[in-house]
C-alpha cells in the first residue's frame, strides 16, 4: 500500500479534474436551457427549441406491466436471491480459518422497451416528435415487489426461477403516458414529407431531451448536478494529500497550510472555468437574439410575397374557362414534338409550364378561394406574431442576464449591450392591398 502513496494526490488531482468537467457540462446545459424560450408548436423555427405541451398518438402502445396507453414505456423485472457461503482464508498468523457469509441480491430475469414517434400538443396546435436518441425522463407507471402467490409473478414473469431464489420478484415499469405533460428540447428541421417542421435528433445538436419533467426541474435537477460535481471535486482536491498523509501517519494540523493551498489552487480554477462558461454561455444568447431577429424579418418578406400572389390566384381563377383550353392544347403539341436529346423546345419548359398552369388555374370553386385566401392570410400574420413574441422573450432573458449580478461583470469583458424590444412602430412595411373585385379596391390592414 505505501507504495502507492505517493501517487494519491496526483490520483486526487486528475478525479477532481474529471469532477470539474462533469460540473462545467452539467451547468452549460443549464444555461443552455434557461437561454431558450419556450416557442409554440406553431412558431416552432428551424434550429435548437424548447416546446411543452402533451404527448398525442393517433395508435398509442400499450405498457407491457401497467397496460397504460403510452408512447414510450422501458419495463424490468428482478429476481431475489440469497445464499450462505463457506469460504477458507489466512490469518495474520499464517493459519487457515474457515468462515461463513451471507450474499443476496436482485437479478434481472426479464426486460423490455419500445418507443414510437408522438404529435406533441400545445394550445396553438400540434409538432411531430421523433424521440429516437434522445435523452428520455419518464414517469414510474408500476413499481411492486411480490411473490410467487400473486398473479403478477408468473402472469408477467417468466416461469422458471434462478439458482437460490427466494421466490420474490420485483416488477418496475417507466414511461410516457399519452396526454401526458412533457418538455421536449432539440433540433427543428423540416419533415420529408410535409411542409412542416419535425423534432428529431441531431448528431450535432448539444441537446436532445423528452421528459415528463417540468421546465424549471430540468433546470433545478442540472443546478444542483453542477454544485455535486463541484462538491466532490473540491474533495478529491484536497482527499488525495490527506489520505496519503494519513498512510505516513503525518499529523493533520502540520499540513493544514497545504491542504488550504490545494482548495485555494481548486476553487480558484472552477472560479476561472464559471467565468468562461458564462462568458460563451453570454455570447451564444447573444447570437440567439440576433437570430430571432432575422426569423421576424423571414415572416415579413414572406407575407410581402405571399400576399399578392394568393390574390392573383383567385382573380386568375374568372379567367379559367376562357384560357385553359388554348394553353393546353398548345403545350400538348410541346410534348409530342421534340424527343428528349434533339434539338429542338426543351422539355423542362415545357413540364414547367404545366406546373404554372395547375398553379395559376386550381380546380376550386370562387368560394374555396377565398376561404384559402383568408386562411393564408390569418396563419401569416400569426407566424409574424409568434417571431415578435420569440424575438422579445429572448432579448428579455438576454437584458436580464446583462443586469443580474454576478454575471453583468462577465458581460463587461465583451462589451455586451442591452438589445432593445420590439415595438409596433418597428414593424412598419409598406400596404399591401388586397383587390377582390374590380374596379373596387378593399385594403387589407397589416396586423401590427
Amino acid at each position: 500500500m505505501r507504495d502507492f502513496l505517493p501517487f494519491l494526490p496526483w490520483l486526487g488531482l486528475l478525479l477532481s479534474l474529471f469532477c470539474l468537467a462533469g460540473a462545467f457540462h452539467a451547468g452549460r446545459l443549464r444555461r443552455l436551457v434557461e437561454n431558450l424560450p419556450v416557442s409554440k408548436t406553431t412558431g416552432v423555427f428551424i434550429g435548437l427549441v424548447d416546446v411543452q405541451g402533451t404527448a398525442e398518438s393517433t395508435q398509442p402502445l400499450t405498457s407491457y406491466l401497467a397496460g397504460e396507453p403510452c408512447v414510450h414505456y422501458d419495463w424490468n423485472v428482478q429476481e431475489s436471491w440469497s445464499r450462505t457461503v463457506t469460504e477458507t482464508y489466512t490469518d495474520s498468523d499464517g493459519k487457515t480459518q474457515t468462515r461463513t457469509r451471507h450474499e443476496s441480491g436482485w437479478t434481472t430475469v426479464a426486460s423490455g422497451c419500445e418507443l414510437i414517434p408522438f404529435y406533441l400538443r400545445d394550445d396553438c396546435g400540434v409538432i411531430l416528435v421523433r424521440p429516437e436518441g434522445a435523452k428520455l425522463e419518464p414517469e414510474t407507471l408500476l413499481d411492486e415487489t411480490c411473490g410467487r402467490g400473486d398473479p403478477l409473478y408468473y402472469g408477467k414473469g417468466p416461469t422458471g426461477a434462478i439458482a437460490d431464489s427466494d421466490h420474490r420478484r420485483r416488477f418496475t415499469e417507466r414511461g410516457i403516458p399519452h396526454h401526458a405533460s412533457v418538455c421536449v428540447i432539440g433540433q427543428a428541421r423540416e419533415r420529408p414529407d410535409i411542409v412542416a417542421a419535425e423534432i428529431a435528433r441531431d448528431p450535432r445538436g448539444p441537446l436532445f431531451l423528452v421528459s415528463t419533467r417540468s421546465r424549471e426541474q430540468v433546470s433545478s435537477g442540472m443546478k444542483w448536478g453542477q454544485w455535486l460535481w463541484t462538491f466532490f471535486g473540491l474533495v478529491l482536491a484536497v482527499g488525495g494529500l490527506v489520505w496519503q498523509d494519513a498512510g505516513n501517519h503525518v499529523p493533520a494540523e502540520t499540513r493544514l497550510p497545504v491542504y488550504a493551498a490545494a482548495g485555494l489552487g481548486f476553487l480558484t480554477i472552477a472560479v476561472f472555468t464559471w467565468v468562461w462558461m458564462v462568458y460563451n454561455s453570454l455570447v451564444d444568447l447573444r447570437q440567439r437574439v440576433r437570430q430571432a431577429w432575422s426569423l421576424v424579418d423571414v415572416q415579413l418578406q414572406r407575407r410581402h410575397d405571399l400576399i399578392p400572389n394568393l390574390v392573383e390566384m383567385v382573380k386568375g381563377c374568372r379567367d379559367y374557362e376562357r384560357h385553359l383550353q388554348a394553353e393546353l392544347a398548345a403545350l400538348r403539341g410541346e410534348l409530342s414534338a421534340t424527343p428528349p436529346g434533339v434539338a429542338g423546345p426543351d422539355y423542362r419548359a415545357v413540364t414547367s409550364a404545366v406546373a404554372a398552369i395547375r398553379e395559376r388555374y386550381p380546380q376550386i370553386t370562387a368560394d374555396a378561394n377565398f376561404m384559402a385566401l383568408q386562411k393564408n392570410l390569418v396563419d401569416t400574420e400569426q407566424r409574424i406574431a409568434l417571431a415578435r413574441g420569440y424575438f422579445n422573450d429572448i432579448a428579455t432573458h438576454y437584458n436580464t442576464r446583462l443586469e443580474v449580478v454576478p454575471e453583468r461583470y462577465v458581460a463587461r469583458l465583451g462589451a455586451m449591450q442591452p438589445q432593445v424590444l420590439m415595438a409596433a412602430n418597428e414593424f412598419e412595411r409598406a400596404a399591401v392591398k388586397v383587390d377582390m373585385v374590380a374596379p373596387e379596391v378593399h385594403p387589407f390592414p397589416n396586423a401590427q
